[in-house]
């Protein structure tokens, strides 16, 4: 898809998918983030998962970053893009930005959000909080306009 990520949203929101997996390399931040909120806004029939080709364990400023708008993302767990049964995922989203993202191989439509790895900005706790912050706000925004509030 392309046309910016309104257009993909829009595509998105209009296909209803039935499972979105969001991927990135560590598994640790960005698609945590997306993860639970997406979670958070999608209609329980929608399944929503994350993974990553090197994961490693859950970023504690991603933890925090959505601590502060009422999410609670500790049950999660970094996983491998393996561990996600291909034959169930219709949409994967990407959220690489400057590194290389993990291939995934089932059949899924396929829409790239390329964000900056907040765990690699900023030399000290506070730049790195408010990378994650904006990373966040980003993503809450473009995934409500997949799944927009009810009537």
């Amino acid at each position: 898809m392309s046309g910016g990520w309104e257009a993909d949203a829009e595509a998105l929101r209009r296909a209803r998918p039935r499972h979105v997996l969001f991927l990135c390399v560590a598994n640790s931040a960005r698609s945590q983030m997306a993860e639970g909120i997406a979670r958070s806004l999608a209609p329980a029939t929608v399944k929503i998962s994350s993974a990553g080709s090197a994961p490693s364990s859950l970023n504690p400023l991603a933890v925090r970053a959505l601590d502060e708008i009422g999410l609670d993302i500790r049950g999660q767990r970094s996983k491998r893009v393996d561990d996600v049964p291909a034959g169930d995922v219709d949409t994967v989203i990407t959220l690489c930005a400057e590194e290389v993202c993990p291939v995934f191989l089932g059949r899924a439509r396929r829409i790239h959000w390329g964000l900056p790895d907040p765990a690699g900005a900023g030399s000290t706790e506070a730049e790195r909080l408010q990378a994650f912050r904006e990373v966040r706000d980003e993503l809450r925004r473009r995934l409500s306009a997949v799944f927009p509030p009810g009537p």
